[in-house]
């Protein structure tokens, strides 16, 4: 039976944390009156975490427990725990007691108002400046201005979601911090609202400089996902072209060089580089064709429309 929410949280050797943030999401839940179920998701743990989780679901119905073999990060487990969600609306949120369960009412009464995605803005953080702050504004001005999807707080893990907008959703890699920019290939309304940001009282921090990197390079995959998924040709045609283009100007002024002014370019790199470019200019118009009977074979094979219907009226 379809409960209203569903909270999806990760968890990664969180023990320290568990009872506090299980004691507070009951509080919180029950005094809201919404019929609701909390899915953990054990991701690799090797500390106690898994234990405690046993014991709150023999004692509480409304808990499920996801546990992974072995660790697999964040967006794998926010998968899994999507999967398993029965709730019309799903919360995410992190397991280490940064997140406040108290935000929760304020991110359900913003969708109230028809919104398919409520995130959380973390306005006041209490993270590291260098390592975790810096590193975050310079990669939530480089999504928003990339994807269009304009939020202050892409790496906020508190965020109400209506399940048909995110269940459908293949997430990889870090891919979890863009789900607002992939839901919205879909066309749904996208908000946002300041949430309380905790201080990390127990436990390790899980991230640093070196997931920044990794979140950018995710980052040009969701860009390609969203904007040439349907259309490769366009994005490998036009750096073709441009690429070619430059290398036949290059050529052609090498050629009137030699023809009318009797010079030799037999020793020039720039006739190398100009051959370059256009060979260059080929090979990505023919990956960008290859791209294209790829993306046709894989929409007319799993009969994957290439639109999504709101709905339809008479």
């Amino acid at each position: 039976m379809a409960r209203d929410l569903s909270i999806v949280i990760p968890l990664h050797d969180e023990a320290p944390n568990l009872e506090q943030l299980y004691r507070e999401l009951s509080e919180t839940l029950s005094l809201f009156g919404r019929d609701y179920e909390l899915v953990f998701v054990d991701d690799g743990s090797t500390d106690a975490t898994f234990d405690l989780l046993k014991n709150f679901q023999a004692d509480d119905s409304r808990i499920r427990v996801v546990r992974f073999r072995r660790n697999f990060g964040q967006t794998a487990a926010f998968s899994a725990g999507f999967a398993q969600a029965s709730g019309r609306v799903i919360i995410t949120m992190d397991g280490d007691l940064q997140n406040d369960p108290a935000d929760i009412p304020e991110l359900m009464a913003r969708l109230d108002q028809g919104y398919d995605i409520v995130c959380g803005w973390r306005r006041k953080r209490y993270d590291a400046w260098l390592t975790r702050r810096l590193p975050s504004r310079i990669a939530n001005w480089i999504i928003s201005w990339s994807t269009g999807v304009h939020l202050h707080d892409y790496g906020c893990s508190l965020k109400a979601c209506r399940a048909e907008a995110v269940k459908p959703l293949k997430l990889y890699g870090e891919m979890h911090r863009f789900i607002p920019v992939l839901a919205s290939e879909v066309g749904v309304r996208v908000d946002e609202v300041v949430v309380n940001h905790r201080p990390r009282t127990r436990g390790r921090s899980k991230y640093g400089l070196s997931r920044t990197i990794r979140v950018i390079l995710d980052l040009i995959t969701v860009k390609f996902l969203i904007s040439y998924s349907t259309r490769p040709l366009q994005i490998f045609g036009l750096l073709g072209l441009l690429m070619g283009g430059v290398g036949f100007a290059v050529t052609a002024w090498l050629t009137y060089v030699r023809l009318f002014e009797n010079q030799s370019i037999g020793q020039r790199p720039l006739l190398l580089f100009g051959v370059l470019l256009i060979f260059t200019g080929v090979q990505l118009g023919t990956l960008g064709l290859l791209a294209e009977l790829q993306v046709r074979t894989y929409h007319e094979s799993q009969d994957k429309p290439t639109y999504v219907i709101r709905e339809i009226l008479g």
